[in-house]
């Protein structure tokens, strides 16, 4: 279901790249809302709506770490899996120069600087995800074996 409305953000031209299937789903932003708005709005579990987070380490290198909605990063346990001292979210103007989109609207597809993806592992056991398509209130539906085929992410179990 494309909807004609759907904004073509890099996210959709990687996509379209790999003759990816996915559903367009747009809703209206609340700043502050998260995936508790999103998940509400589009009518799913938050558990299937997945955050994209842009994280450094204490060296400054940016990564994509994706989580469910309804779950926190365990920061500690995914330094300690990658083996660095600390794991910290990116300041939001700096997460927006690393990614290319505003925070709110980040999408790990297309991102202006290519950077190591972490999901939890869950979340490819999910039939469907909602993740971001590269804009605030717009969402896109994908199976999760469509995010490990282009994203090709290191699976952590960083779950708080």
């Amino acid at each position: 279901m494309k909807d004609s409305k759907a904004p073509v953000t890099a996210a959709i031209r990687v996509l379209r790249e790999h003759k990816a299937e996915w559903s367009d789903h747009l809703y209206d932003y609340e700043e502050k809302g998260g995936t508790a708005v999103s998940s509400r709005e589009l009518g799913v579990a938050e558990h299937a709506v997945i955050k994209t987070l842009i994280m450094e380490d204490e060296a400054k290198r940016p990564l994509i770490v994706l989580m469910h909605g309804d779950r926190e990063v365990s920061t500690k346990n995914l330094a300690r899996h990658l083996g660095v001292k600390q794991i910290h979210p990116c300041a939001p103007e700096v997460a927006n120069r690393h990614s290319g989109y505003m925070v709110g609207g980040t999408s790990p597809f297309g991102t202006r600087r290519a950077m190591p993806v972490y999901v939890q592992q869950s979340i490819l056991e999910l039939p469907q995800i909602y993740i971001n398509g590269g804009k605030r209130g717009y969402l896109i539906g994908i199976a999760p074996q469509v995010l490990a085929d282009i994203l090709k992410p290191e699976l952590v179990d960083a779950m708080a």
